[in-house]
């Protein structure tokens, strides 16, 4: 049994890799992508925007479907539709095809992704495995984004754009057949009524948060800005008082109001802005100002991955004698810095000096964050809810990340002032990562005050870890 469980977290990591893959891999496709199909400026960060802003409007109800029809069952429809989703994008002809395909894949990704976690929850109910396993599963959203940002690279550069999509189908498959193989189905027991008033604020209310920070490019003062961005915080506003009243919520607010819980939500909202709104500009300042070639941007980016891979796997070992609090709060400071770090680049920087320094430290910073708040997600959540906590934890990041990626596109845009020379684009780069750095630093604070947690917790020494059971 151990080792069959072993098995099936390598087939459902290599699902969350994907979906992670996914919200990077085109990034450094986007110059040459934009100029074969004729976007525009404004439209392009909508190839990336689209993908993230479905994923993280529909987790909620993609975790509910999943504790309620069955999580292997809709593992196995969301891998099918998302390899489904990407040959649509890979074949697409129209710029409209192409993020309307972008969009559906974030709609699969939503269900894919808590099904996964869910799964890996029951797995490992509790003690130094279940550490060691969330630690692997945390440390691959760091890893899937910056290996998206490598493969991307090399398939724009060597054969084409359309196979930053196409490469989806394989790695579905081989998830797919695995988790089928190897993984029980389990559900949530009693009542599966779903919350359709909450699904539908949920989602305009995140929807109208991105579409307004994203129309910010053309001005604060803009109705279209500030007007859904103001739409949005009401939406958000009515979907927690739903949420408290229905008898079947959507989000059941124990989940997300529990302290621990709520630092760990909190984390994955602001170091997903960091993460896939930065690193969307690391990439523009190492291809068109420094001049890289896709595939070599892609091979500059990964120091940050070793960094990463090699502190997610100390922090792991080490969490029981740590706890949760020091690397979460020590984290932020290493993201900080790193950003910091990077608003000295200009025309005339080099990577060495510049950027290589900066990605060590964000590998080391995402480490220390990644894999306690992967564990704080879903400690103590009962069973019958760790889909929803799963999505929860999945939506922040990428709420966060369409969100960074909308507000960072703003800021450049106004830092550049309408510029295009490499100076202009370098001074706007600049301004996104002291911006990133600022909210980077948030998550100190909240670590301090939020997490409470006794370290023995991490070591299965503790009685109140989650009990889940194996369906």
């Amino acid at each position: 049994m151990s080792r069959k469980r072993w098995w099936a977290l390598v087939f459902l990591a290599l699902a969350q890799f994907m979906v992670v893959l996914d919200g990077t891999i085109v990034n450094l496709a986007l110059p040459r992508l934009q100029t074969e199909m004729g976007i525009s400026d404004s439209t392009r960060s909508w190839v990336v925007t689209a993908y993230a802003l479905a994923f993280g409007a529909f987790l909620l109800l993609g975790g509910r479907i999943a504790d309620f029809w069955g999580r292997k069952r809709t593992f196995i429809v969301a891998a099918v539709g998302f390899a489904v989703a990407s040959l649509i994008g890979g074949i697409a002809q129209q710029p409209g095809e192409l993020i309307g395909a972008r969009a559906l894949q974030g709609v699969f990704a939503a269900l894919l992704a808590p099904a996964a976690l869910a799964l890996l929850t029951v797995a490992f109910p509790g003690g130094k495995d279940r550490g060691t396993a969330f630690a692997i599963f945390g440390s691959i959203t760091g890893v899937g984004a910056a290996v998206g940002v490598l493969l991307g690279g090399f398939l724009t550069e060597h054969v084409s754009w359309r196979w930053c999509f196409f490469v989806n189908v394989p790695i579905a498959v081989v998830a797919l057949v695995g988790v089928w193989s190897l993984v029980s189905e389990s559900k949530a027991q009693g009542s599966t009524k779903y919350d359709w008033p909450g699904v539908v604020l949920a989602a305009l209310g995140l929807g109208s948060l991105v579409y307004g920070f994203t129309n910010a490019e053309h001005g604060w003062d803009a109705p279209e800005a500030w007007g859904f961005i103001a739409a949005g915080a009401v939406l958000i506003a009515l979907f927690v008082a739903v949420e408290r009243k229905v008898k079947h919520p959507l989000l059941p607010l124990r989940v997300a109001t529990e302290r621990n819980r709520g630092a760990a939500f909190l984390a994955a909202l602001l170091s997903g802005a960091v993460l896939i709104g930065g690193i969307l500009f690391i990439n523009f300042y190492i291809q068109i100002v420094l001049g890289f070639a896709p595939f070599l941007a892609g091979l500059a980016s990964l120091p940050m991955t070793v960094a990463l891979i090699i502190t997610a796997g100390l922090v792991a070992k080490n969490l029981p004698k740590l706890g949760a609090k020091i690397p979460t709060a020590a984290g932020p400071v290493f993201m900080a810095a790193a950003m910091l770090w990077l608003t000295q680049v200009s025309a005339e920087g080099s990577y060495f000096v510049t950027m290589l320094p900066a990605l060590l430290l964000l590998g080391v910073g995402l480490g220390m964050v990644f894999v306690p708040m992967q564990n704080l997600a879903l400690f103590g959540v009962d069973q019958d809810d760790s889909g929803v906590a799963s999505a929860l934890v999945n939506a922040s990041q990428q709420i966060g990340g369409s969100l960074g990626i909308a507000l960072f596109s703003t800021i450049a845009a106004a830092a550049t002032a309408g510029g295009t020379t490499l100076a202009a684009l370098s001074r706007g780069y600049s301004m996104v990562f002291l911006w990133a750095a600022g909210v980077a630093i948030l998550i100190t604070p909240i670590a301090l005050l939020l997490i409470t947690i006794h370290r023995g917790k991490f070591a299965g020494t503790d009685g109140d870890a989650p009990v889940v059971h194996l369906g």
